[in-house]
């Protein structure tokens, strides 16, 4: 499926969407950095370190989603229980070893900047770990300086798609009214649940229909054409 060119065929316009806004929380992986993909990988090979051989769609499914969350929802209660913490582990490790093949998507950096120039706080919201969460970030040029703070999986018990992140996202900046720009269903979930609306991108590999499914208010290609489409409204 397709997605709508900016700005056409979208349920609800930018500017509906966006009016009043101050507060932009943003998630990392998938949305302004292409990992998705490597963090299948590294799941996959974490898994079959411990004798586990998870297919790749199964994992692709539940990225988004907290490692917390991820290992008892691929694997099982018994695997989560028995050597969940080690899965976790080894995934860091072989995440590490394939970090230099991430780059930021299209346009990340541009959103950003774009957001901080009108006068909206842009927050981080990453259910990853804060060493990874600083490594990723490191490739949006210039964000470190631009986002308002940031917030990953170390600042909360429960991770996405539980609103956790959301809501100390939120409260960290006291937002008025926020919008979230994610890539999963698990994304749109959290923001669903801390009663904010979620602007989606298509660069996490998640289908269009999925993502309105789940509850997105627009989609966009990547975070270029959701900034272009801001310029033009």
């Amino acid at each position: 499926m397709k997605p709508d060119p900016a700005g056409a065929g979208q349920h609800r316009s930018v500017t509906e969407v966006l009016t009043g806004i101050d507060t932009v929380v943003v998630d990392l992986d998938g949305t302004l950095v292409d990992s998705n993909y490597v963090h299948v990988v590294a799941w996959r090979e974490a898994f079959r370190d411990v004798g586990l051989d998870i297919p790749s769609h199964r994992i692709h499914a539940l990225i988004g989603m907290g490692g917390d969350q991820l290992v008892e929802r691929v694997a099982g209660e018994a695997v989560e229980r028995n050597v969940g913490d080690e899965v976790r582990r080894r995934h860091q490790v072989h995440l590490t070893e394939r970090a230099g093949i991430v780059s930021a998507t299209e346009g990340a950096s541009e959103l950003i900047e774009l957001l901080r120039d009108r006068g909206v706080r842009v927050v981080l919201a990453s259910s990853s770990e804060q060493q990874i969460t600083d490594r990723f970030l490191e490739l949006v040029e210039g964000a470190s300086g631009m986002l308002t703070a940031a917030i990953t999986g170390d600042d909360v018990s429960r991770s996405k798609p539980h609103p956790d992140l959301i809501q100390v996202a939120l409260e960290e900046v006291e937002a008025g009214k926020a919008v979230v720009v994610g890539d999963t269903v698990w994304d749109i979930e959290a923001a669903t649940a801390a009663r904010v609306p979620c602007i989606a991108l298509l660069t996490g590999g998640i289908p269009e229909r999925d993502l309105r499914e789940a509850g997105a208010v627009m989609v966009f290609e990547n975070p270029r054409d959701l900034a272009r489409t801001l310029r033009n409204s």
